[in-house]
């Protein structure tokens, strides 16, 4: 019926279709999107209480991602607070929550099995097989078994749920290539020595410089033992040197090389773990890290945290909670990503001096086919 905020409408059909097409695979299903009229099964998005009573009413992010109706009632509803992806690395992947969610208004009730689609405990789901046996048996004594020749492969790679796989899009307006995060959004973003940006999402990142962009290049290339994915990035040149945070660890590279006593654990240097940004405070002289209301500063010769922070990041002006990037321009402005929003923040100012769709407004980040 609707679609959330973190993903186009093109992203939502996809992950909803092949949610759709993995039921129909190992049952006696066909399913049929109507754009108008009745339907069997609707899909929607809401904040809050919308209608189901109050124990139904969602809890903004972090909480209850969705909950589904049996037949005949057939509806999924899903927190439109949450950040929905199509990888799971910053987010809850979509695909996999409707695919869950789906089974339930089909009449599946959870399953027992630990790691089964149908688990009350999917969303620790690996990327293993999505159905187990016990899902597949509990569809087709309801529904019976596939006909032979209506088993379709899903967009991806067959029942694993890892999308961030899909690594380039067609442009529809022009038919060329651009790179899959102007689709959506990235997991980080940062400046190299050379004043290249980094865009990272999934297990890879892309160098956008003067105008062009790279292909999709591997992480782990680039920067042996890093995980397959990172939640924040940071290049600083007091030292020349990046940083890369995931879960509770830091790692630093000088270039290639992972500096000896890395990846530390965050605890250790008074910093949180899961951040949600890192950059180089030039005012400051040191790194700073965002993480929910609070930010850090990091001194980075002593690799500790500065005195009397963490503090309240209600002290950056105009800076939302959330984002999921910062770095800063040539020109000293600091600029901070959230989803498909940009705000570029003035440090002689000390506030937000402009805002809006960073696909549409910043030829730097690689979104643009020709250089502005």
């Amino acid at each position: 019926m609707n679609c959330p905020r973190s993903l186009s409408p093109s992203q939502v059909r996809v992950a909803v279709n092949a949610a759709f097409q993995l039921w129909s695979n190992v049952s006696g299903l066909l399913f049929q999107e109507l754009q108008q009229g009745p339907t069997d099964i609707r899909l929607a998005f809401f904040e809050g209480e919308h209608n189901d009573g109050t124990g139904n009413a969602f809890d903004g992010p972090g909480g209850t991602l969705a909950h589904a109706f049996f037949p005949f009632r057939g509806e999924a509803h899903f927190d439109m607070s949450e950040r929905w992806t199509l990888s799971g690395i910053k987010g809850h992947n979509l695909f996999l929550v409707t695919a869950h969610e789906i089974g339930h208004t089909l009449g599946l009730v959870h399953s027992p099995v630990r790691h089964a689609l149908m688990s009350p405990y999917y969303k620790k789901m690996g990327s293993t097989a999505l159905l187990s046996w016990h899902d597949i048996t509990a569809i087709q004594q309801l529904y019976g078994q596939p006909p032979g020749d209506t088993v379709k492969p899903l967009a991806g790679r067959a029942l694993r749920w890892p999308m961030q796989d899909w690594q380039i899009s067609q442009d529809p307006t022009g038919g060329s290539l651009i790179p899959h995060y102007c689709q959506g959004f990235f997991d980080a973003i940062t400046m190299d020595e050379n004043r290249t940006v980094l865009v990272f999402q999934g297990h890879h990142f892309w160098m956008v410089s003067n105008g062009s962009v790279s292909d999709p290049l591997p992480l782990q290339t680039r920067w042996p033992q890093l995980p397959l994915a990172i939640e924040a990035a940071a290049f600083s040149p007091l030292d020349s040197k990046l940083y890369f945070f995931k879960g509770r660890r830091m790692w630093r590279y000088s270039g290639s090389d992972l500096d000896p006593g890395f990846p530390r654990k965050n605890s250790k240097l008074g910093l949180p773990s899961h951040p949600d940004c890192a950059f180089f405070y030039q005012p400051l002289g040191h790194m700073v890290l965002f993480k929910g209301s609070r930010y850090f500063v990091l001194n980075l010769e002593s690799l500790s945290t500065e005195p009397y922070y963490p503090r309240a990041l209600r002290d950056w002006k105009g800076v939302p909670r959330g984002v999921n990037g910062a770095l800063t321009r040539p020109d000293g402005k600091l600029y901070f990503f959230k989803e498909q929003q940009y705000w570029r923040f003035d440090p002689g100012k000390l506030s937000i001096t402009a805002t809006g769709q960073w696909e549409e407004r910043l030829p730097w980040i690689g979104c643009h086919t020709t250089p502005s």
